[in-house]
């Protein structure tokens, strides 16, 4: 196996409407199940046009995963069936664990950017339908470590030591925002055979010493195994969202806002929601 973390995939991602008509890139999604496990879906967003999302995502359901909202910039509300509700603001994040299913929704606010993702991570079979809870992230309790003009945001998971904001009880997946200085360079060491990708928000970067390829902001890339990732930013420096976890190596049903692993799961989940006895 190679020291170094090589690329292994660039997506782009395609430009698509969810909910009432909130227009997103979605990254990453049904198609990449298998390389991307045990993450299953991103959806980023950036735009200083309030039309572009002040329709949110109203009422839906989730079953069996954990959708986990980071705004660098923007606000939204939240509410949900269980009579939850919470503003995410500027550097909040929101780690909803859906499990045995949950109805809410999400609706954004007028803000001078909306800059952000949705991450959805998959729960292993043994956890599909744990309660529903929350970790509701501010952006003070975020650790931001600064080496040599870089930051890491420590969002979920551990860095050099320094433990997140939140702790996955179900995946222990990291959840990282860096920034690296221009032309700087930084590095992660991480376990082996996890899955990492990255999600470039801004700015551009090469991932080898000896690539002279560069690539650049609003595209994922996924990297082969390997226990070091290493990027150097390009001119005007580079910000990404780094995620690792251990894949789950386990079959994925999904239809729709619900993951489980078999079909008779999932038929059964939408049955549960037509007969009104979806929530636990």
């Amino acid at each position: 196996m190679s020291e170094l973390r090589t690329v292994q995939k660039i997506t782009q991602g395609v430009r698509a409407v969810d909910g009432a008509g909130v227009k997103l890139v979605r990254v990453i999604g049904y198609r990449d199940t298998k390389e991307y496990d045990p993450f299953l879906m991103l959806d980023a967003f950036d735009s200083s046009n309030s039309e572009d999302y002040i329709k949110g995502f109203p009422w839906h359901p989730h079953r069996g995963i954990e959708t986990i909202t980071y705004l660098i910039q923007g606000e939204m509300e939240h509410s949900d069936s269980l009579g939850n509700k919470g503003v995410i603001k500027d550097g909040d994040c929101q780690w909803m664990t859906a499990g045995s299913g949950i109805i809410h929704q999400e609706m954004p606010k007028p803000a001078e950017r909306m800059l952000g993702a949705q991450l959805w991570l998959n729960l292993p079979a043994q956890d599909k339908m744990t309660p529903p809870q929350y970790g509701d992230i501010k952006s003070e309790n975020i650790p931001v470590l600064e080496e040599n003009g870089n930051k890491v945001h420590v969002i979920a998971g551990d860095y050099l030591g320094t433990p997140g904001a939140f702790a996955g009880k179900h995946v222990q997946a990291n959840y990282l925002d860096v920034e690296v200085a221009p032309n700087s360079e930084w590095y992660l060491d991480s376990q082996e055979d996890w899955t990492l990708f990255i999600y470039i928000v801004q700015g551009a970067g090469k991932f080898a010493p000896d690539s002279e390829t560069i690539i650049n902001e609003k595209q994922a890339v996924l990297f082969n195994e390997g226990r070091r990732f290493w990027v150097k930013a390009g001119d005007n420096g580079i910000r990404f969202l780094l995620l690792t976890a251990k894949p789950l190596h386990e079959p994925i049903a999904w239809g729709g806002p619900i993951v489980m692993n078999t079909k008779e799961e999932l038929n059964l989940a939408f049955k549960e929601l037509e007969e009104n006895t979806f929530i636990k």
